[in-house]
């Protein structure tokens, strides 16, 4: 089967060796997004629940460049320094998803890219 590299300025470049995503038949593979705003390519600005918006939004643009949505999402990863943040993750999906809601993981880590404090990767199934 072949792959092909999804890639999109409406989300922030790679910053390693990485793409933003891989489609594979009617699977998209997204890469771990952390709260970079595209066009300054710096952290956004502001308190979690900014941080956490950006993160989602980086992920739809990447989605989208994929030809898919955020409510094809089958499995999210959520990675957070601080796991008090959990509920602020909770609110922010009402705002992005609707049940079904995706298969979910919330992952304590000691440090992310950029000393962000939240980073999501995510699997879509294409239905299309």
């Amino acid at each position: 089967m072949s792959h092909q590299v999804i890639q999109t300025d409406r989300a922030p470049l790679a910053i390693g060796t990485y793409s933003q995503a891989i489609k594979a038949g009617n699977m998209v593979y997204l890469s771990g997004q952390i709260p970079l705003v595209p066009e300054t390519m710096k952290l956004a600005e502001g308190g979690m629940e900014v941080q956490i918006r950006q993160v989602l939004e980086n992920l739809k643009a990447v989605a989208e460049a994929a030809g898919g949505n955020l409510s094809q999402i089958v499995k999210l990863n959520v990675y957070l320094t601080d796991l008090t943040h959990f509920s602020l993750i909770n609110t922010a999906m009402t705002k992005y998803f609707h049940p079904p809601y995706p298969a979910r993981a919330v992952i304590g880590v000691a440090s992310l890219p950029k000393d962000s404090a939240v980073e999501m990767d995510a699997i879509i199934h294409l239905n299309h």
